[in-house]
Parts: structure tokens; sequence; C-alpha cells
């Protein structure tokens, strides 16, 4: 692939929850869209979103194209982790979810001491200007089981192997976990060493832009808890940001901070 710009951002922009209160989907919504384009990510993986606030996300970035499913056996029930990218950039030649189990192909399969079906989306893009390929999966490892993310970080890995085909790859999403441990350290091949996946904050060419945890509670940063993730093979990492946008009132428009990435293909 010739070497070229690529901006990547994930984000999880909570689901839309009765108890949020004043910090429900309908006051986040064009909060949500808003960072996504001013940000102009050319790949974008977002989590949890349910498929009305999927669909808002989509009418507002028409520039978007999106491939992914949700994780429930019911098509379009409960949350998805898609991916998206920029129509005049790539074209999609492949994509595909899979879940974070035993049977990675059963949908709506719950893996290991997961609390729920978890999911990774992938999308095997071609570079409109160069004809590269490039690998992009988005991710969002479970809350509760410290074996289900860890055994769901190795399908991810094992299916990175099998599909990038020696093509530059992204791996991005809320992993649920500090880097340093169990599911960062399978990705990054931390104790095996049988990992083509980088940790993009490590590999960062300059130092990292922004606050050192990815959470909020709407109002404040949550300290210390970076648990939103890039990994990346076979490029270079130009940059790495934890975009810390709030509103008007000073507010987050997630429970979670963007993490972008600038990289050279």
């Amino acid at each position: 692939m010739n070497r070229d710009a690529l901006r990547v951002l994930t984000y999880n922009v909570r689901r839309d929850v009765a108890s949020d209160g004043e910090f429900d989907w309908a006051a986040r919504r064009d909060a949500v869209a808003g960072t996504l384009r001013f940000h102009r990510p050319d790949v974008v993986g977002l989590q949890e979103p349910l498929e009305h606030q999927f669909q808002d996300v989509r009418e507002a970035l028409p520039e978007y194209e999106w491939v992914g499913k949700s994780r429930s056996r019911e098509e379009g029930a409960g949350e998805f982790c898609p991916v998206g990218y920029r129509r005049d950039r790539f074209e999609c030649v492949g994509a595909d979810t899979v879940w974070l189990s035993q049977t990675p192909d059963e949908p709506g399969s719950t893996g290991w001491d997961g609390a729920y079906p978890r999911i990774a989306t992938w999308a095997r893009l071609t570079d409109r200007r160069s004809g590269g390929s490039l690998l992009a999966l988005n991710t969002h490892l479970d809350h509760e089981g410290p074996q289900a993310r860890r055994e769901g970080a190795r399908v991810i890995r094992d299916r990175v192997d099998s599909l990038r085909e020696s093509a530059p790859a992204v791996v991005a999403g809320d992993l649920n976990c500090l880097a340093g441990k169990d599911p960062h350290r399978v990705l990054a091949g931390a104790d095996d060493g049988d990992s083509p996946l980088t940790d993009a904050r490590e590999a960062s060419a300059h130092p990292p832009h922004g606050p050192s945890t990815t959470r909020t509670n709407f109002e404040s940063l949550l300290p210390d808890r970076q648990i939103d993730h890039v990994f990346v093979a076979d490029c270079d990492v130009e940059g790495y940001g934890v975009a810390a946008d709030v509103v008007d009132d000073g507010w987050f428009p997630s429970d979670h901070l963007p993490v972008v990435v600038d990289l050279e293909l």
C-alpha cells in the first residue's frame, strides 16, 4: 500500500438508557455527531449504539458508509459495534460481525463468563486513491467477565491473523481494561510475541495528547480509566490523542472519550 495519511477514531457513545436523565441520547445526539464531524476520521468504530442511535448517526453523517450487525440473535436488537468509513475514500470489499465466544459464527452467543454477547465487526477496505487494502476491526469486550475479555481478545487476534493477508490493520474499541491487563497483552502479543499488533499510544511518533483517561461521568473525567484502545499492524503512528470535547454547558457527550489516531500507511 502506498504511504498515505489515515485518521482513525474509536468512540463508545453510551447506549440510550432512561436512567441517564438529562444526559439521555436526545440531549447528546447532536454533540456526538458534531464530535465525529469535527474530527473527520477516515475510519471510525462506535461502541454501544442501539439501532435508533446508529440510525441517527448515519443520518447525521451521510458521507460515511457503515457495516455491522447487532450483538443479539434477533437482528437489529441490542447494541452494535459498527465500522464506518468515508465513502469517497474507501470501498468495502468484505465485512462481517463475529461473536466473541467459543462459537464465533453463532449469532447471539455469549462466551465464557461474559455477562452479554460480545461482538467484533470487521471490514476489508480498498483505498480508492492508492488501491491498497486495509483491515479495520471494531470491538467491545465484556465489562464483567475477565475470562471473556481475555479469550475474546484471542478470538480477535486469530481473526485478524486469518483476514488481513499482510495488509495494514487497525483494531479499535472499548476493551474494558487498562493497558497491561490480559486482553491488552493478548492483542499486543506481550506474552508469546505472536501478534502483528502494536498499541498505537505506545507506538506514536509524538507524545500522546489529551487526558490519561477515556471515561467520564458526563460532568467530569474519571481518572486512570484508559480502557479504550487502538492497535495497529504494518503502519506508522504519527499522532495519538484522547479528545476531551465538551458542549457549551461543560459536559461530555458520552461517558467515554473518543480516541483519535493519525496513521501513515
